[in-house]
């Protein structure tokens, strides 16, 4: 595994974040580093996504930042350019994922099939996110999964929060749970750092709870 994945693992919990403004990811950078949770994906839901992930490295060289729903060839290269450290896909694209390959991008694809997840381990790839989670048949289909394919390792996304990543991350092949409820739009697009870093540090500690059971 590499070590940027091994950094995803580390903390459980990767934050999902659409910005509609780059310059919300400044205060959004503060409430992580105080929340201790180092590592975030931003999405390119929406455009401000490369420059915030540009600003994220920059002014806090300490996060890991990926870039998020990656559908196109040149959000590959955006992505890259922006200084992401991994790329995170929604589905199988072979031609996006080869795209990240071939340009030392790490990906965790996404999956939700027997038939992905082969796609994905003939590239090599063992880290891959499951979605959308709960309506894939959430922790039943994960176990299910992992039966054939016992190397591989899930970020599970969609539907989950706080109320239940405590199930998923039971399961020892769960790298680490992706969700959103920690960077609430209304709080992200006020700044509200205080509050922010109070819902990352509860998710660090619930994620930590969840793995010492």
């Amino acid at each position: 595994m590499s070590d940027v994945f091994s950094r995803i693992e580390q903390f459980g919990v990767v934050p999902v974040i659409k910005l509609e403004k780059a310059e919300h990811a400044r205060a959004l950078g503060r409430a992580f580093m105080e929340g201790g949770l180092l590592v975030a994906e931003v999405t390119f839901r929406s455009a401000a996504a490369p420059e915030a992930i540009a600003l994220l490295r920059k002014e806090y060289p300490e996060l890991l930042v990926g870039a998020g729903t990656v559908l196109t060839v040149e959000q590959v290269e955006a992505a890259k350019s922006a200084g992401a450290s991994f790329a995170v896909t929604p589905g199988f694209n072979p031609r996006i994922v080869d795209a990240c390959l071939a340009k030392g991008l790490p990906v965790v694809p996404g999956i939700n099939s027997p038939s992905q997840v082969e796609q994905a381990l003939e590239r090599g790839i063992s880290l891959l996110k499951f979605f959308p989670a709960e309506a894939s048949g959430g922790v039943k289909m994960l176990k299910a999964l992992h039966g054939p394919y016992a190397d591989v390792r899930f970020v599970p996304t969609g539907g989950i929060d706080a109320s239940n990543l405590a199930s998923y991350l039971a399961l020892s092949y769960v790298a680490a749970v992706g969700g959103s409820w920690m960077v609430k739009d209304d709080l992200v697009a006020a700044g509200a750092v205080p509050e922010l870093a109070a819902l990352c540090r509860e998710a660090v500690s619930l994620a930590r709870a969840a793995r010492a059971k």
